[in-house]
């Protein structure tokens, strides 16, 4: 059985976190790819961004509903949702709209299970890491490509 070693794409292209969102695009746009994994100065894996993060980051900002009771202002949705919208509303680099608890595998990890991370996540890109540094990237499209490999 086939594993990330095998089909991973090993010239990942990376970009660091204070990126301009806006070179970020570009940079999507120009390669024709969905996303990008995030490293620090040192080579190690800090988040990463993907076509839908941008998107999530221009759409309309859903204000809360909240209950003033004496001088106290009371949330009666997630707060901390809607600040999290408004921080990415408001980004202007690539760590503020980056996933920063990536879901990464490890190069032996095989087809089936990359598959079922992939489906049961919600997950488009699957960093390959090696000692916590970035060795590769699968994506759907690794994934539909080895099956006619």
């Amino acid at each position: 059985m086939l594993t990330a070693k095998e089909i991973m794409t090993r010239d990942v292209i990376t970009v660091g976190p204070d990126m301009p969102v806006k070179d970020l695009a570009k940079l999507l746009l120009d390669h024709h790819i969905s996303g990008v994994p995030v490293v620090d100065k040192e080579g190690n894996l800090a988040g990463i961004i993907t076509d839908k993060d941008l998107i999530e980051s221009n759409k309309n900002l859903h204000l809360p509903t909240v209950v003033t009771l004496f001088d106290a202002v009371i949330y009666l949705e997630s707060e901390k949702h809607f600040k999290e919208d408004l921080r990415k509303m408001a980004a202007s680099r690539v760590e503020d709209i980056m996933v920063r608890k990536v879901v990464t595998i490890g190069e032996d990890t095989s087809i089936r299970d990359i598959a079922a991370i992939m489906s049961d996540q919600g997950k488009d890109l699957l960093p390959v890491v090696r000692e916590g540094k970035l060795i590769g990237i699968v994506g759907k499209a690794d994934i539909v490509r080895s099956m006619i490999e």
